[in-house]
């Protein structure tokens, strides 16, 4: 089969990585589109993924709009000329369009219930939607849940083995103390007039006391006293860190997930409220501590440090994480190949071993 896969995120390159890999394993031809987003076209290099760059960036809402518009038309143009079988991407409308115009099945991810937009306006036409079970919303008849993370197509224990070599790069002493801290823009569409934590600098400082070193990864500048702490490894290295890290505070839902399926606890500072992941990875697993209300800065220090000074066992409860999920890619995978039955064994209990 001819499939087209569109990036529009660094995580949806995670995300879709091995799903390319073991299709063209298989003899599938997959074309990948992407639109300059952070350091996605960077990762697509680093990974090795054939790729075509058919859009910049917009840092503005009519910008965001004027983008999408030339995005769709060159996708539109690419695709006409492969004639694909399957069109697929993370909650994005333009697979959703220039499928329907082409006649193509296409398969729409997410994981995302705060995005309204799609909800209304993309997944309706879509022909299939997938969602982890923790996600709250019914979109209806072409929607399937399969139990399972986003995060896990990527950091499956199958899929991801950790290199401890991370932490002599950065220079981190056997039992120094690590926590990673991410910070966001919040220029997405679906972000915009939230925020997250308040002080930075007193962040930055309190954790520190307790000892620890803090590595910051941020979308945008740091202040110029901040900046020694900033990432220096290579983007593609982040989840060795995350898994060799004893904590992580952050403004990011994905990486707060990513940080608590590899077994380090996370601490998701953001007035964003009612995602699914949090919900379940904090009510469930015990692997995220949300704060979001007006002291959430407080709050999340206070929990950070008695994180570091506590002694549980989160390598258990990663276990017990991990034995209720499945391997998200080979989901992915199923669904292009043949879309009928891998939506059969997660709506039919009577099929478990399939």
């Amino acid at each position: 089969m001819d499939v087209i896969v569109t990036i529009q995120h660094p995580a949806h390159v995670h995300f879709f990585r091995n799903a390319i890999e073991e299709l063209e394993h298989r003899g599938h031809d997959v074309h990948v589109f992407a639109r300059e987003k952070d350091i996605a076209i960077d990762l697509l290099e680093a990974y090795g993924i054939d790729h075509e760059v058919i859009a910049g960036r917009a840092s503005n809402l009519p910008g965001k709009a004027a983008i999408q518009l030339a995005y769709e038309w060159r996708l539109f143009r690419r695709a006409r000329k492969i004639g694909p079988d399957v069109m697929m991407a993370i909650g994005e409308p333009g697979v959703v369009h220039v499928s329907a115009a082409l006649g193509c099945r296409d398969i729409v991810f997410t994981d995302t219930e705060h995005a309204t937009y799609r909800k209304r306006f993309v997944y309706p036409m879509a022909d299939r939607v997938c969602s982890p079970e923790f996600y709250q919303d019914d979109i209806g008849e072409n929607h399937v849940k399969y139990p399972g993370y986003h995060e896990l197509a990527y950091l499956h224990p199958d899929r991801f083995e950790p290199d401890p070599a991370i932490a002599e790069e950065i220079g981190l002493a056997p039992d120094e103390q690590l926590v990673v801290m991410r910070l966001v823009s919040w220029e997405a569409a679906h972000d915009i007039g939230d925020e997250g934590i308040d002080d930075i600098a007193d962040a930055v400082e309190r954790l520190e006391a307790e000892g620890a070193r803090v590595i910051i990864t941020a979308e945008g500048d740091l202040p110029p006293e901040l900046e020694d702490r900033e990432l220096s490894v290579a983007p593609e290295r982040i989840h060795d860190l995350l898994y060799r890290a004893d904590l992580f505070v952050g403004e990011s839902a994905t990486m707060a997930t990513e940080s608590a399926v590899l077994g380090t606890p996370a601490i998701l500072v953001s007035t964003i409220e009612g995602m699914g992941n949090v919900r379940e990875l904090r009510d469930e697993y015990g692997l995220v501590f949300s704060y979001a209300d007006g002291r959430r800065h407080e709050r999340a220090i206070q929990k950070a440090v008695s994180i570091l000074d506590g002694d549980e066992d989160w390598a258990e409860r990663r276990r017990q994480l991990l034995a209720d999920k499945i391997d998200t890619t080979n989901f992915v995978t199923a669904l292009v190949e043949d879309d009928a039955t891998s939506v059969d064994v997660f709506r039919n209990p009577a099929l478990p071993d399939q």
